[in-house]
């Protein structure tokens, strides 16, 4: 049988011969060195194939946060899971690649969710709660987000290329729907997109200075590069600067727009003479 996915289901976990011959014998017989090790392990529960095949996905999602991909063994996620390697094989018969890339998978959905935010209320507002959750997702996940997204392990595919590139064009729809746009043009759309793509850079830059400026001050950076960037491209798109007056009526004086306004404005005045 197969999932949704194409992959092949597990089927129902049961007691190992050697367990259960193991467990039938009095605890005198089977001296605890000699019982396998599912019977050795005081926290072995018996888990649906779901919450099963869960579990597994977690560990291997918690190894590949802080490892490149092709540092991590079918024997370090079995270890991380409490599980043994032909476990590991009967959830995912097709080893490593396969469970590399539902651990993406996983990791993908959990990446787009970090977009998703009510729409109400200034827009510098909503774009610092993304890039909070964003943010702290790349912290959590830091060596893994930096394999994922600079590429080259040995894991890498067609599919996990269209996984990562799934998560760019998810968020930069969800951050358009934010612009209240029934249909954002080429202009306007390219700007979310390069947004998102400057976001990823500088989030692996980050991590390459070992996450310094604190996360607060890139966060607030990254807002002040939108509004720039929104900014520069509303002076040649006519939809981009309804955009952009919407947006900035919404804004407090004391929020970030503001005060990003207040730095401006002197900078601006040193260059009178190209008016």
């Amino acid at each position: 049988m197969t999932t949704g996915s194409g992959t092949a289901s597990a089927p129902p976990e049961a007691t190992p011969p050697a367990e259960a011959s193991a467990a039938a014998r009095p605890a005198a017989e089977t001296p605890a060195s000699a019982r396998p090790p599912a019977a050795r392990r005081a926290s072995y529960r018996r888990l649906s194939v779901e919450a099963r095949r869960a579990e597994l996905l977690t560990a291997a999602l918690g190894l590949f946060a802080h490892r490149a991909p092709e540092d991590v063994s079918l024997d370090d996620v079995a270890l991380a899971a409490g599980a043994s390697r032909p476990l590991v094989y009967r959830y995912f018969p097709g080893g490593k690649q396969q469970l590399y890339e539902a651990a993406l998978r996983s990791a993908a959905d959990e990446l787009e969710l970090c977009f998703e935010e009510p729409r109400s209320g200034p827009l510098s507002g909503r774009l610092s709660r993304v890039l909070d959750r964003y943010l702290a997702f790349v912290d959590e996940h830091d060596a893994g987000f930096s394999a994922l997204l600079q590429s080259g392990s040995v894991v890498e595919t067609s599919r996990t290329n269209a996984i990562v590139d799934e998560v760019r064009r998810a968020a930069a729809e969800e951050i358009l729907r934010h612009l209240a746009v029934k249909e954002p043009g080429a202009r306007l759309r390219m700007m979310v997109r390069t947004w998102i793509t400057a976001v990823e850079a500088a989030s692996l830059i980050w991590l390459d200075e070992e996450k310094q400026p604190p996360v607060e001050e890139l966060r607030d950076w990254l807002v002040d590069q939108f509004v720039a960037m929104l900014t520069a491209t509303a002076t040649t798109d006519p939809q981009a600067a309804r955009v952009m007056r919407a947006a900035l009526i919404m804004e407090p004086a004391e929020g970030l727009v503001g005060r990003l306004a207040r730095r401006v404005v002197p900078a601006l005045g040193e260059a009178s003479h190209l008016l």
